[in-house]
């Protein structure tokens, strides 16, 4: 196979969830306890959408913190701040209003802040 050449994706044996991005915090991150005990931290990441010439030009990312460490970083954050999180993509499925609902999001693993935003 030439450089020039791809595989088709049938041909490929391993399948990867690796998320890594780099955006904006739109919005504070919000600590919640679940009825397990658990604790989670729920935050968005603003990021360009990658070849938008019109309509949508940023999708914002709906991100969840479970690790202690992780979640800690994650607290120290304010909106605006230039972030990177990498996880994995995760659908998790819940109970509300009587109902099962499920959410897709990217179950952060490591984070950090590449530039904070200006004071406000």
């Amino acid at each position: 196979m030439t450089k020039t050449q791809t595989k088709d994706p049938s041909d490929i044996d391993v399948a990867i969830n690796d998320v890594r991005l780099v955006g904006r915090l739109t919005g504070a991150p919000t600590a919640v306890e679940l009825p397990s005990g658990d604790a989670v931290i729920t935050f968005r990441v603003s990021v360009p959408r990658a070849g938008a010439t019109t309509g949508q030009r940023v999708d914002s990312v709906p991100c969840a913190a479970w690790s202690a460490r992780v979640r800690r970083s994650v607290l120290t954050w304010r909106v605006g701040d230039l972030v990177e999180v990498e996880g994995a993509v995760r659908c998790r499925f819940y109970q509300a209003g009587g109902a099962t609902r499920s959410r897709v999001e990217v179950e952060t693993s490591a984070a950090r802040i590449i530039r904070r935003s200006p004071a406000a």
